[in-house]
């Protein structure tokens, strides 16, 4: 059975609730994202991380997937009870991570390590999901949680990425103002 329908070809493809919409529809550049982070979270465990952080990442994307799933489906918040559970998890870990780290007095540039780069790619990509994932929320009943698990994540990349670092031995690089005197 081949994957390809043809059922989108004219800019329009199906939820799980078998409606019909725009493929630039909110809903579905918010499961997209939230699907392209997942990828992202596939493509760091390819870089052969530490087993306890890998473990994390595949339990992240088990919840993305759920996590999708419910904003392909409207109405449901069959991912609510894995949802909640991660955002405990992800607390745990940031607390963890943080705990092995010197207190941050300054925001920091990403990059060092190629395994702490691509942790912030992570970051950042969650912090779009979460952007688009409030903007949705705004217009449709959509569990906060959804949202709250998408920030956590943001803030659990940003830790992971600087212990990433720290490990590698790479110091984290302060972001300081350009002198505008000179300019």
């Amino acid at each position: 059975m081949p994957i390809y329908t043809g059922t989108g070809d004219r800019g329009q493809t199906g939820l799980f609730d078998n409606r019909r919409v725009p493929k630039d529809d909110l809903r579905i550049e918010t499961y997209g994202t939230v699907d392209e982070l997942n990828s992202w979270v596939g493509m760091v465990r390819a870089e052969s991380p530490p087993a306890e952080i890998d473990a994390g990442l595949e339990q992240i994307q088990s919840t993305l997937f759920e996590l999708g799933a419910d904003l392909a489906t409207p109405g449901s918040n069959a991912s609510l009870p894995r949802v909640r559970a991660g955002i405990r998890d992800v607390e745990g870990w940031i607390d963890a991570s943080e705990a092995q780290l010197p207190r941050l007095n300054s925001f920091v540039l990403p990059g060092g390590h190629r395994e702490a780069a691509s942790l912030h790619v992570l970051r950042t990509t969650a912090r779009r999901a979460e952007r688009l994932f409030w903007t949705l929320q705004r217009r449709e009943n959509i569990a906060e949680e959804l949202g709250v698990y998408l920030n956590r994540l943001s803030d659990l990349f940003f830790s992971w990425a600087r212990l990433a670092n720290h490990r590698h031995g790479v110091p984290d690089v302060p972001w300081r103002r350009a002198d505008t005197a000179d300019s």
